[in-house]
């Protein structure tokens, strides 16, 4: 299948630059996911939209502020570091800005409350480079990284981050350090809506999948089958697992909040012959029309990027025309698209 069949034509007004209000006030598209059938709430009635004994399952990772700002030594000149991956210890894979000065060996800083110094290793493809982080006084460089850096708020939001995003770019489930993007399906929830989820008999359990890079990776082939999506950590736990292997045996609903969700319980499914096996690891599942979905059969997320392998998911799971048809209802309503836009709940 073709790059091109995921394409659609977006405003760019309707991309969100701000959060909604409050949590729980964004809207929401509902979509019949064998029907095709398309109706307007909002995420507050989300719970009217569940059944008792529907299983929701969140992604619990948190995001840290992998975004470094600092300069080269000794020139001076500006320098801009996104960890996108650990490789070892202190040891990381990084975008760096600008690539061209930053060879092996190039030394670099960033200072603020505490001081982090770097140097490059290795220089990798696409503008990746490894680099090795330290501080002089022997603090620990995860806690020097949460004083001092910024929030990695994707490309499309035009604006540099605010103390504000700290909060409001976190789900309220985020416990486990370690994504550099929100699972954004997870932001449209509150204390108060989940109160009102579980006063509805649906059961909310937590698994973790860490947002890599490969969530804004470019599709760069023109066949989809082409693409390879980039490597991220996940864990299920035990209780985790058991929760929604009951729910499979006793036949209720599990519903996905957000695709990073989705790939974590289909990654368990492959290696659980079709049940969810506990336990931790690393996928590159990349789910695409024609994927075999064994354990979700609900799921909420955000609008995606046009040609966006997340998009192909969602168009895994509700038919690529349905999807697309939503869309394009979903720009004519004028609905708010991307991480700090407006929700979709597929059923």
């Amino acid at each position: 299948m073709e790059i091109r069949a995921f394409d659609f034509d977006l405003p760019s007004e309707l991309i969100a630059q701000e959060p909604a209000a409050d949590r729980g006030a964004a809207r929401m598209l509902c979509l019949g996911r064998d029907t095709g059938a398309i109706s307007h709430s909002s995420v507050l009635k989300l719970p009217e939209r569940l059944d008792e004994g529907d299983l929701l399952v969140v992604n619990n990772t948190r995001v840290f502020p992998a975004r470094l700002l600092g300069r080269r030594v000794p020139s001076g000149g500006r320098v801009e570091c996104l960890l996108i991956a650990r490789l070892d210890g202190d040891t990381w894979e990084a975008l760096m800005h600008p690539g061209q000065k930053l060879r092996a060996g190039s030394l670099v800083v960033f200072e603020g409350p505490k001081t982090l110094h770097g140097e490059v290793l290795e220089r990798r493809f696409h503008g990746r480079r490894v680099i090795r982080l330290w501080t002089d006084d022997r603090s620990d460089v995860d806690e020097v990284v949460d004083a001092i850096g910024h929030v990695p708020l994707p490309p499309y939001i035009k604006r540099s981050d605010r103390m504000e995003d700290r909060d409001r770019y976190q789900t309220m489930f985020a416990r486990a350090r370690g994504s550099i993007a929100a699972p954004t399906a997870g932001l449209h929830f509150s204390r108060d809506l989940t109160a009102a989820l579980y006063a509805r008999g649906v059961e909310i359990v937590e698994v973790t999948l860490h947002v890599g890079y490969g969530t804004f990776q470019p599709v760069r082939v023109e066949r989809i089958e082409d693409h390879r999506v980039e490597t991220e950590r996940y864990e299920i736990t035990a209780s985790a697992a058991a929760a929604i292997n009951r729910a499979l045996d006793n036949r209720r609903r599990v519903v996905a909040v957000g695709t990073t969700t989705t790939r974590a319980l289909e990654t368990a499914a492959h290696l659980g012959g079709g049940r969810a096996a506990a336990g931790a690891g690393a996928t590159d599942l990349f789910i695409y029309p024609g994927f075999d979905f064994r354990i979700v059969r609900g799921l909420l997320t955000n609008f995606h990027l046009p040609r966006s392998s997340l998009l192909m998911l969602v168009s895994a799971f509700a038919g690529r025309e349905h999807v697309l048809a939503a869309y394009r209802e979903a720009v004519a309503e004028r609905y708010r698209f991307y991480s700090y836009g407006d929700a979709m709940l597929i059923l």
